[in-house]
Formats: C-alpha cells, sequence, structure tokens
C-alpha cells in the first residue's frame, strides 16, 4: 500500500481500486493530510509574538525573476530570534501555455510547449513527443531512444554548471561572505579545503574567490561548460534552445559516426570536470557545517521527493502507458516516489494514480466534475488528475487567505513533495533496479560511480543518502548528478555505436510523410512522463477528432513554488524558508539581506536569473541583489 491520504487501495491482484466505504471519496474534507500548523495557528503565534516582541518585521522579496516568469516571496521574520515565522511563494507571470494549445495538432506540441521556457526547452520538447506518440501508438526505434538520452544528458550537462556556478554560486562567494558574514570570511581564511588534490584550492577563501562573479574562475568555467554542453545538443538536434528535431516517434535528426564522435571528443571533456565539481561541493557543505551547524538547517525540509525518471533504454520502451511500469522501472534513472525518507513506489502508475492539482490558492477558477474517473488502466484518479483539470485563468487581488500565485498546487497523495535532479539520485540509489552498465551502481543508501580515465586517472565517487536535507544538500546533490548524467550519456554513446554497427540506424516510427495517418480521430489520453534540470516533468494531453482537446503541463518549479494547499501545507519554497535561521551579521543597522533565505530559495535551482529586492519595514530597499553581485557592495 502506498497511498496514506487518498482513499485508493489494491486487491490481492495489485489492482487499485477506490475504497467502497469512503463517501465522497475525493472531497479534500474527507481525505486530508494532518498538517503541522494551520494558518490560523501561525496567525496567532505571530501576533502574540509582535505584542512582546518589537523586532517581528514583514519582508518583501519582489521579483525574484525566473527565465519564463517571476517569483516573489514575501516572508515575516523575528530579526531577535534570527527566525522566519511565515512564508509566501508568488509566481508572479502567467504562461498559458495550455490555453494555447487547445485545438491544435498534436504535432504543433512540442514546438510550442517547448517555448514554455529559454532555459530547458529541450525538455519540454521530448515530453511533448512522448505524450503524443502515447497517443498515436508509435513506437520510437532503439536508436531514436538513445539520441533523445545523449540530447537530454547533454542539457543536464548545461543546466547544472548554470545553476551551480553562475545563479547559486555567488551566494557563496567572497564577494557576498565578505559582505554577509565577515567572521565567516575569516574562518574561510583558515580553513584547508578536503579536495585540494582535486580542484586546486588550498583554502576555502581561495575557493570561494574563484565564486566570484566575472572574474572567478570557477564561475568563468561555469561558462565555458555551458557551451560545450550546449554543442553537444545542436549535434543531434541542430540548434539549441527550442529543438526542431523532436518528433513523435523518434528524432528527425540524422546519426551518423562523425555525429557520435563528435559529440564524445566533447563528452570525454567532462568527467575531470565532474570530479573538481564534486569536490567543491563537498568542501563548500562540509565548510559551512563545521563553522556553524545552524546551516544545516537552512533550507531543510523533510524528504518527501518524486520523479519519473529519466532516460528510457531504447529495447524496451514502447510509448505504451499498458506497460509504463515496466519500461518506467527500467529507465537510467528510476521514477519514483520517497516520503519521509522511505522508498514507497517506482511505478509509474502510482505517481499518475496519486497526482492532484489544486488551485484554491491561486489565480484560476476551479472546474466542474469529474470526466474521467479512471486511467485507461481502470486506475482511479481523482476529479482534481491532470486529465480532469481545465486551466481558466482568474486574475483577481493579493490574499494570502484566498488567491496570491499564479502557481497551481501539485500533490502527490495529497502530500507536499519536492522535486530536484538531485532526487534520480535518491530514487536510483535506494531501488537498485537501473540498466547493467559499467560505470555506476546502486548500493540502497548510495550511488558508486566509476569515473573513466581522464586528464585525471580512473576514480571511484560515491553519494550518499544525506541524514539531514537542507539548500547544501541539495547543491551537492546537483553535483554529484552532473558526474550520474554524464556516465549516462557516455552508456548511451557505446549503445549508438553498438547499433551504429549491427546496422540499426533507423531514429523514427514512420516517415514525416506518413505521420499524419497515424493521427488519431478517436479520443485518447495520454502522458509524457519525463524530466528536466531541476526534476520531475509531465504533459497530461486528451486527444479528439484529431485534435488537442486539454493539455496540462507540470513542471519541477510549479511543485516547488506552490502555495498553501487545501489543507494548510505551505509548499516545497515556503516551507523550506521558514524552516531557515538567519545567520547573517545584523550588527550594522539596515544591513539585513535575507542571504540565508535566498540561499534556501536559489538551491532549489529555481530558473530564474537572481534578482532581488528586500524591503525594511518602512518601506525603504536597502539592498538589491542582481546576478552578479548577489548581495555584496
Amino acid at each position: 500500500m502506498c497511498f496514506k491520504n487518498l482513499p485508493i487501495e489494491f486487491d490481492a491482484g495489485g489492482r487499485a481500486q477506490l475504497k467502497e466505504d469512503v463517501p465522497d471519496a475525493w472531497s479534500v474534507a474527507v481525505s486530508r493530510p494532518e498538517a503541522a500548523m494551520t494558518d490560523e495557528e501561525r496567525e496567532e503565534r505571530i501576533r502574540r509574538l509582535m505584542a512582546a516582541n518589537g523586532h517581528i518585521k514583514d519582508h518583501t522579496m519582489d521579483p525574484v525573476t525566473r527565465v519564463a516568469g517571476a517569483l516573489a516571496v514575501h516572508v515575516t521574520a523575528d530579526l531577535d530570534k534570527g527566525q522566519y515565522l511565515d512564508s509566501h511563494s508568488l509566481a508572479t507571470l502567467f504562461r498559458g501555455y495550455e490555453v494555447i494549445l487547445m485545438g491544435r495538432d498534436p504535432r504543433d506540441a512540442a514546438f510550442i510547449s517547448s517555448r514554455a521556457c529559454g532555459v530547458c526547452g529541450g525538455v519540454h520538447a521530448h515530453c511533448s513527443a512522448y505524450a503524443v506518440e502515447m497517443a498515436m501508438g508509435l513506437e520510437p526505434p532503439p536508436l531514436a531512444t538513445v539520441a533523445r538520452n545523449l540530447a537530454e544528458t547533454a542539457e543536464m550537462g548545461y543546466d547544472n554548471p548554470l545553476h551551480l556556478y553562475l545563479l547559486a554560486g555567488p551566494d557563496y562567494s567572497e564577494a557576498v561572505v565578505k559582505a554577509t558574514n565577515p567572521k565567516l570570511w575569516s574562518k574561510a581564511e583558515k580553513w584547508t579545503c578536503g579536495g585540494t588534490d582535486v580542484h586546486g584550492f588550498s583554502t576555502m577563501s581561495a575557493l570561494m574567490t574563484a565564486l566570484n562573479p566575472l572574474t572567478g574562475d570557477l564561475y568563468r568555467e561555469g561558462l565555458d561548460f555551458t557551451r560545450t554542453a550546449r554543442e553537444q545538443f545542436a549535434l543531434i538536434y541542430g540548434k539549441y534552445p527550442h529543438p526542431q528535431g523532436v518528433v513523435p516517434g523518434g528524432v528527425s535528426a540524422t546519426i551518423t559516426l562523425q555525429t557520435l564522435n563528435e559529440y564524445h571528443s566533447r563528452l570525454a571533456k567532462t568527467f575531470d570536470y565532474g570530479s573538481r565539481m564534486v569536490a567543491v561541493w563537498d568542501d563548500l557543505a562540509e565548510f559551512f557545517y563545521e563553522s556553524d551547524e545552524r546551516y544545516t538547517q537552512v533550507g531543510a525540509r523533510p524528504m518527501n521527493f518524486i520523479d519519473t525518471g529519466y532516460w528510457d533504454d531504447g529495447d524496451v520502451y514502447d510509448a505504451n502507458y499498458a506497460n509504463c511500469d515496466d519500461w518506467g522501472g527500467k529507465r537510467w534513472s528510476t521514477p519514483g516516489v520517497i516520503i519521509d525518507g522511505e522508498l514507497v513506489t517506482t511505478n509509474l502508475t502510482d505517481l499518475n494514480m496519486g497526482w492532484e492539482e489544486f488551485v484554491e490558492h491561486s489565480y484560476y477558477d476551479e472546474w466542474d466534475g469529474s470526466r474521467y474517473p479512471t486511467d485507461d488502466l481502470g486506475n482511479p484518479i481523482s476529479p482534481y488528475h491532470p486529465w480532469n483539470k481545465q486551466t481558466l485563468p482568474k486574475p483577481t487581488g493579493k490574499n494570502w487567505k484566498e488567491k496570491y500565485t499564479w502557481a497551481c498546487t501539485p500533490r502527490w497523495d495529497r502530500q507536499v513533495v519536492e522535486a530536484g535532479a538531485y532526487v534520480r539520485l535518491f530514487l536510483t540509489a535506494m531501488a537498485q533496479q537501473h540498466p547493467t552498465n559499467d560505470f555506476y551502481e546502486a548500493t540502497g543508501t548510495s550511488l558508486r560511480m566509476s569515473v573513466p580515465k581522464g586528464f585525471t586517472a580512473e576514480q571511484e565517487l560515491e553519494w550518499r543518502v544525506p541524514e539531514v536535507w537542507n539548500a547544501f544538500e541539495r547543491n551537492r546533490g546537483r553535483a554529484y548528478h552532473y558526474m550520474f548524467s554524464q556516465l549516462v550519456s557516455l552508456a548511451n554513446l557505446l549503445k549508438a555505436y553498438d547499433l551504429m554497427r549491427r546496422g540499426e540506424k533507423q531514429v523514427a516510427a514512420v516517415s514525416p510523410s506518413d505521420l499524419e495517418k497515424h493521427i488519431p480521430r478517436d479520443e485518447r489520453r495520454s502522458v509524457g512522463f519525463w524530466g528536466a534540470g531541476r526534476g520531475f516533468l509531465t504533459h497530461h494531453m486528451v486527444m479528439d477528432k484529431g485534435r488537442i482537446q486539454n493539455y496540462q503541463i507540470c513542471t519541477p518549479s510549479t511543485i516547488n513554488a506552490s502555495p498553501r494547499d487545501p489543507f494548510g501545507q505551505p509548499g516545497a519554497y515556503e516551507e523550506s524558508v521558514m524552516n531557515t535561521p538567519i545567520l547573517e551579521d545584523l550588527s550594522e543597522a539596515g544591513g539585513f539581506t535575507g542571504i540565508d533565505m535566498l540561499r534556501a530559495i536559489r538551491s532549489f535551482d529555481p530558473c530564474m536569473p537572481c534578482t532581488t529586492h528586500v524591503s525594511t519595514p518602512d518601506g525603504t530597499i536597502v539592498r538589491e541583489v542582481n546576478t552578479c553581485a548577489c548581495g555584496a557592495d
């Protein structure tokens, strides 16, 4: 039994069904989790503290911009005790791609949905192709699936350094640490790095200097490697972002030995770089923990994770929903859900069955009725499931008790879950069901990686399930995920060479001229289970009469940036901020920058440049934080 809150049970044969003795089974008043503290209780606590403590202040960070949207965060902080008492996450931009796709030819979906983001458009194109080919019944040939994997491991090779060195990295740089916590900088000057032999920095202060925006060696090296990864992607699809070569049933690219050799020449550079990246973020985490154990609570929240898995095995993927538990379980990165640190399922049907999206605190009207009570296999699904959801925008005034964001509220089994690239490490390590290969092995509590020889010798790395979950472990996990993704890339490159050697060069299920003949005229439901640089990604689609009738995109940033749900549970950003202590130096009047809160939010890689304004109680801006300076003078 994997569901704790939803009224779903399994019979002796493992078939899911609604519990018979639950009236109004899907009501949020009937099947509801227990929230640790209601908003009313939280407000009453703040009122009591305000009466006794004049240091309770409201602060607004607006905007925290993202590439394809914008984010703002409102907090209530006790500066005297150094803690946040409340937090609200606001997505301030409506994109509406679900509305744009209504009535379209399904072949348009990949090209339109990829515009949802300028950072990771490739993942949306792929996810859309997965949804459309499932509806069409098109099974990509093995080389097509391998080519997709090569493109998507390259996309992770771009996204991870972008986050670690251009977006989150400056929060740990000399410029920021000196400005926000001079005592920490003094410790950094004396602290000897454990990874000196790998990354080359003898002290933490030298490492932090290398993280300085524009001038730091690590910052500039990050720029170089994002370019290399985009070149790899372009070798497969011709351009980045928004590729034109992803099609239902495969890819439209021509894959040759020259393509693979040029890809290989760039991939070979990533292993030395990945080793340095891991050593850097291992040392950063250990330095902060050793300096002050309270840093373990920056961005902390329970280990509640979800991911659809990533990178299919070309020998078993058939685009058939009826077989998705089988081919999903054989992905290079395992799908699944972890609740309170325990693996509860690896079945894609369970992920789909337990998924709901609420709009109680979002700028949308709730839709009426439940059109589909089950999926195509007879598994029960909620009226709030994406196949039943309608996108009904309704912008209104901001009210914390009512509606305050354009982000909806995704939940699995009505629990707050977190998405992230690092979740792939957790699930793959704990499930131990990945394809057999020479480069990584799951142990149940760790992921062991065999890194091939580059300029440095062959070496072994091991990511271990951490004892606590926080901002530093998110960043450390993403560094290990970079290496993981590049090893998956190497395994798939060798697979591509083998397919070419055997003469299996087909990269599409049907020719472009025949694709229209495969568009079904009856009603079909489908879903693309895929991933992004930030984790979980799904595209749910309903087709009828050859046209898209409903299309719902759920991104990892939507999951993490979600507002309160109908049960009073805050989203992942909101929860992580409320758990974050204020550790910066507040000795100077008006010197609050919110750096610890910024580290918490940015650790999710929330697809945004870091332009932030923090306001003081009298409404004046005390500091502007941008991508380059990030709080420094």
